[in-house]
Parts: C-alpha cells; sequence; structure tokens
C-alpha cells in the first residue's frame, strides 16, 4: 500500500458546493463565486467531481462558470449527494495504491472532533462510490476518524502531521500514538513519522491540521508558515514549529531545505474573531498550484516563494478571504483523486 504524494498524476479533484446560505451568511455569494473561480481554474487541467444537493439546478452552477476565461463545463462532473458542508478535504475519500492498483479509504468525519454537525458528510464518499464517481475501484470503509487534512505525505512512506489533531481525544478516544501508528502503517503505506507539536493558528477550528502549517513540495522540501512580527499572538508558537522543522530529517537522513511562507496581517471577522489565513493551503493539480492570496503585501512572496519550489507548475493566485470566514481555504475545500497507475510509478 501505497499513499501518493500530492504532486503525483491526478485523475480529478472532488468538491462540494457549498449550497448552505444560513452557514455562510453575508459571505454566500462571495464564497460561490470563489468556487467558480477554483473549479474553472482546475477544470483547466483536470477534470472536476462535483457534488451538489439533489435536484439541485446545475445550470446555476454552469452559469457562474462562464464568467471565467478558463471555465470547461466538459470537465465538470456533477453527482447528488446530501452534505452538512463543502469541506471535501476532510469528508472525501483517501486513494492510495496496492499491488491491485488504485483502491479508496473512507475514513470516519465527525466535525473535527465532533465540533460540528457531520452526519450526511459523513456518507458523501458511500454515496459518490454507489454513484460510479470513483469508478469500480475498491473501497473500504474504516472504523477510524482521519480527515485529508490532517496528514501530509511525501509519497515515500513518510506521514507529516500534528498531534493536537491526530492525538485529540474526541477523535478516537482510547488510543495512544504508538496505535495510531500502527494503523496508519496498514492503511497508508507509511513507515516514518514526523509528528509536530506546534503552530496552532488562531481562528483554525481543525485542531491544527498540517495542511495550514506546513507541506512538502517534493521528498526534500517543505513549506511552512511563519511569522517575522515578535508582537504577533501567533509567534511564539510558529517560531516553535519552525525549530521542530529544523530537527526533521528526510528518508535519505538529510535535513529537509525548508521554505518560510509568510502570515499575511491578520484578518477578522465581523466579531472580531481572527481568522486562519494562512498561503499554506494551496492546492496541487497537473500542471497547476492555486495559491489562497488576501489581497496583502505578503501575497506575493508567498506566491514567488511557491513558484520556486515548483518550477515546472504554473502558480495561481485565487483570493480566499471569503472562505477564511468558516475556518478554511482552498485545500480544505478539495481532495485530489490520484490517477490509476501502479505503486512503481507513483511518483
Amino acid at each position: 500500500m501505497i499513499l501518493p504524494a500530492e504532486w503525483s498524476p491526478q485523475q480529478a479533484t472532488l468538491l462540494t458546493w457549498p449550497h448552505d446560505a444560513d452557514i455562510w451568511g453575508n459571505q454566500h455569494a462571495a464564497v460561490q463565486q470563489t468556487f467558480s473561480h477554483l473549479i474553472a481554474l482546475i477544470a483547466r487541467f483536470q477534470p472536476v467531481i462535483l457534488v451538489i444537493p439533489p435536484r439541485f439546478d446545475r445550470h446555476i452552477i454552469l452559469a457562474k462558470l462562464q464568467r471565467f476565461d478558463t471555465a470547461d463545463p466538459t470537465q465538470i462532473y456533477f453527482f447528488e449527494a446530501l452534505s452538512n458542508d463543502c469541506w471535501a478535504r476532510d469528508h472525501g475519500p483517501i486513494g492510495v495504491h496496492s499491488e491491485n492498483g488504485l483502491e479508496f479509504l473512507d475514513f470516519r468525519f465527525n466535525g473535527w472532533g465532533e465540533k460540528f454537525p457531520s452526519q450526511l458528510d459523513n456518507r458523501i464518499t458511500r454515496d459518490l462510490y454507489r454513484q460510479g464517481a470513483l469508478g469500480s475501484h475498491p473501497i473500504h470503509t474504516l472504523p477510524f476518524v482521519l480527515e485529508g487534512g490532517s496528514i501530509e505525505t511525501d509519497g515515500c512512506g513518510t506521514l507529516l502531521t500534528t498531534r493536537r489533531c491526530l492525538l485529540s481525544p474526541q477523535r478516537n478516544p482510547g488510543l495512544a500514538q504508538h496505535e495510531i501508528e500502527a494503523k496508519l502503517r496498514q492503511w497508508l503505506g507509511v513507515d516514518r513519522f514526523l509528528w509536530l507539536d506546534h503552530g496552532a493558528l488562531e481562528g483554525d477550528d481543525t485542531d491544527s491540521h498540517i495542511d495550514i502549517l506546513a507541506r512538502f513540495c517534493d521528498p526534500e522540501t517543505i513549506v511552512y508558515t511563519t511569522c517575522s512580527n515578535p508582537s504577533d499572538s501567533q509567534y511564539d508558537e510558529l517560531c516553535r514549529m519552525k525549530q521542530e522543522l529544523e530537527s526533521f530529517r528526510d528518508c535519505n537522513g538529510e535535513p529537509y531545505h525548508l521554505f518560510p511562507l509568510p502570515i499575511p496581517r491578520p484578518i477578522h471577522d465581523g466579531q472580531g474573531r481572527r481568522l486562519a489565513a494562512t498561503y499554506a493551503n494551496f492546492v496541487i493539480t497537473n500542471g497547476q498550484v492555486i495559491v489562497p492570496v488576501y489581497n496583502d503585501p505578503m501575497d506575493q512572496i508567498a506566491l514567488e516563494t511557491l513558484q520556486r519550489c515548483f518550477p515546472d507548475r504554473r502558480i495561481a493566485p485565487l483570493d480566499a478571504r471569503s472562505l477564511i470566514h468558516q475556518g478554511g481555504s482552498l485545500h480544505c475545500v478539495t481532495m485530489h483523486i490520484p490517477a490509476e497507475n501502479t505503486p512503481d510509478g507513483h511518483d
């Protein structure tokens, strides 16, 4: 079993349409515009599997997509399922390669430790499978809570994650770290674990998902969220996280090449709550990296840094300010579907 890296070939990207105006409030129109732009960008390079509510008028979405030059409606495949919300990274299937080919793992999703309703989201993967959205590949429904945003892999057997999330008692109570590692070795084929203890961001409901903190760009390179302002309330946590990353070694025993991603100026919601704005929540597709931006001077630095880390991919900025009002960003609302290649070709 091999958990492929996100930069490996993909056959599609999954998204779940943000249909619930009650959840998004005055951001609902803006977030649907963000989704439409994101779908158009992805569809330039690969198919999009889009989950919509039953009997929802898909022409509403197609009309929104027409505003973008990159939109290709023939690349959009609609499937119907009930959903609580739109965070496909955490309720979508995790694709792995076995000796028999591509397989899908359907882990439990419980609303980030039972913080939010999740019963409908927890059924989406099985609903997609029954409709043929995932092809004829085997699907395994597992009695273990795991969100896609909580794990990062180099595609070579290394898993980067945080103790604050995976060891949360609201997810898999009673399981110690070594027991969780044993299960992930079995299901994901990983054999090295890099655990972070620091890096908590304000406004984050996920208990420190790794995809807002640190991401692999290749097996020797990690980009990470950093703060250079000692008066910022997140400064100490992010400095400690940097020290942890500096202590890690790659699969060859060498220190990682580390590239800092600055945080933008603090962004707050209408109640004064700081939102978890980070550039680490980028989306990798075939030939492209879509980067969240925030109309901030740090945007350009983040884009240039990621271009150095992904020299063979187009870097596409996308304003994510509407999304962070509900605690996530671009990577959080997407789940990549790996290509149907064999383990020998996963890189």
